[in-house]
């Protein structure tokens, strides 16, 4: 085990936990946890510090990245998909660890983003880039995460957003079609029933009537251009590309927008060729400021916990 101060940080998700240390603000160690495996992230936390001989007294600070809403007061948090509650406070009693600051998980994954090297970023557009400018982080997975980051002197300040929930915009008539499709089901319909794991799973069963997983849906397209599940992941890539767009030019995003989540890593061989960048574009009398924004998906595998490792280090 390295000696000197350590900065503990941790994703915390609904179905796994990343935890690592890292010293003079690079991680050294980490370790993933499958959640079920224990009651509560106190137990992931107690096999974390045993399995790398860590003395909790050793530990300067760190960051807890959440997948849920942080209290007002910033000391707990509740996990959105699993019946955990992280205590700061009782974290701090059990392990005589420091305060440990709580952040949204895409808080932490849109720091990530931004603050990668080039080797972690396959960029799908140059662009031309304003450093001074704001960067907006797009992400699907379960849900669609959205996070505006603005840079501040050397450090960055995340502002995070729920446009996910925004309203959906069809951009043709079958996405009109989608759209009274998915507004029987739901009701309102919003860009995260259309852009995400779910969402893709609702497109292929508008387009084809059966029900398929994302990922079998994924892999036939892959295998077969002209099926239901290429179709319907057209749809889909679109549909992301058309709210990335519209996103990024609601808070011109010309400092880069990066498009996070595990998807679009799953999805990136297809990115290019897809209806992605177009959607992106096609802005109408503003297509030239999209045009000009730089466009990177983020492929570091541990891009939340980096995130907050960066989190952890500004507030050092």
């Amino acid at each position: 085990m390295a000696q000197g101060r350590l900065l503990l940080c941790a994703d915390i998700g609904g179905t796994k936990t990343l935890l690592g240390l890292a010293a003079q603000g690079e991680l050294f160690v980490d370790r993933r946890y499958a959640n079920a495996d224990f009651q509560d992230f106190a137990g992931v936390l107690a096999a974390f510090l045993a399995d790398t001989q860590t003395d909790p007294t050793q530990v300067d600070g760190g960051c807890l990245a959440v997948a849920g809403p942080i209290a007002d007061d910033g000391r707990s948090a509740q996990l959105t998909n699993l019946p955990w509650r992280i205590d700061g406070a009782g974290l701090t009693q059990r392990f005589g660890l420091p305060a440990l600051h709580l952040a949204n998980d895409f808080a932490a994954a849109a720091m990530g983003a931004v603050s990668s090297s080039p080797a972690q970023r396959h960029t799908l557009q140059h662009g031309d880039p304003l450093a001074t400018a704001p960067c907006l982080v797009v992400g699907a997975g379960t849900g669609l995460g959205m996070a505006i980051v603005l840079p501040d002197g050397e450090r960055w300040r995340i502002v995070a957003g729920e446009g996910g929930h925004a309203a959906f915009a069809p951009a043709d008539e079958t996405q009109a079609a989608l759209w009274n499709f998915l507004r029987a089901r739901h009701g309102r319909v919003t860009w995260e029933r259309v852009v995400s794991g779910p969402g893709l799973a609702a497109i292929h069963e508008f387009v084809a009537g059966t029900e398929r997983s994302p990922a079998d849906i994924a892999a036939l397209a892959a295998t077969d251009p002209a099926s239901a599940e290429a179709r319907s992941l057209d749809m889909f890539l679109a549909a992301y590309g058309a709210f990335a767009g519209d996103m990024a030019l609601a808070c011109l995003a010309r400092g880069g927008v990066f498009i996070a989540g595990g998807i679009a890593g799953k999805l990136l061989p297809l990115l290019p060729r897809s209806g992605f960048l177009a959607a992106f574009g096609a802005k109408a009398e503003h297509a030239a400021i999209a045009a000009r924004m730089p466009i990177h998906v983020a492929t570091d595998p541990l891009l939340g916990l980096n995130g907050a490792l960066e989190i952890a280090k500004q507030r050092a």
